[in-house]
């Protein structure tokens, strides 16, 4: 069976996260620049392999200084690691239109295996004649198994800041053309 290439559609696509803070509410961002791709036997997304990686210095939690902060050294260090990188190599039914995806996790040049949920939202065809395919991603990390130890306790004994860090995407592909050999 031929392998089917799905390059990323950014301007349908997010990725977000959020992380507790004063452990009484969250604080969320998200990247702004990613790339992403998937390979397929044909159609098939039981065979996915996903390539994704995000630019570090893309960050944005609607705060300049909170920005800057996360990518110093105490949080991301983007002047030593600029990317974040996902390998997904097995794709898990789990429901109807559920799965799991098992891969690599790529932060701070500390490489973890992790396993996300993915929702299927289906392959359509768009007014142009584009196949697009749809996925919801979630899932959840420790930042401190990545090397962003970064903690403050506050006045009353609290952490200021979660370990656990929840992630989430809405992602859309597009299937690109088989290259016919010359």
């Amino acid at each position: 069976m031929n392998t089917t290439k799905w390059a990323i559609d950014a301007a349908h696509s997010e990725l977000h996260f959020k992380v507790r803070h004063l452990l009484v509410s969250n604080v969320t961002g998200q990247f702004k620049n990613f790339t992403a791709s998937v390979e397929t036997n044909g159609d098939d997304i039981t065979t996915a392999k996903v390539h994704f990686s995000a630019d570090v210095d893309s960050i944005s939690t609607n705060n300049e200084q909170r920005d800057a902060h996360l990518k110093n050294t105490d949080f991301f260090d983007s002047p030593n690691h600029l990317q974040i990188t996902f390998e997904g190599e097995k794709l898990e039914k789990s429901g109807l239109d559920e799965y799991k995806l098992h891969g690599t996790l790529t932060m701070r040049g500390v490489s973890k295996p992790v396993t996300l949920n993915v929702e299927f939202g289906g392959i359509v065809q768009d007014p142009w004649g584009l196949t697009r395919s749809g996925f919801s991603v979630t899932g959840k990390i420790n930042r401190k198994d990545y090397g962003v130890s970064f903690s403050m306790v506050s006045e009353t004994g609290g952490l200021l800041l979660g370990e656990e860090v929840t992630i989430s995407a809405n992602v859309e592909f597009v299937k690109q053309p088989e290259l016919q050999p010359a």
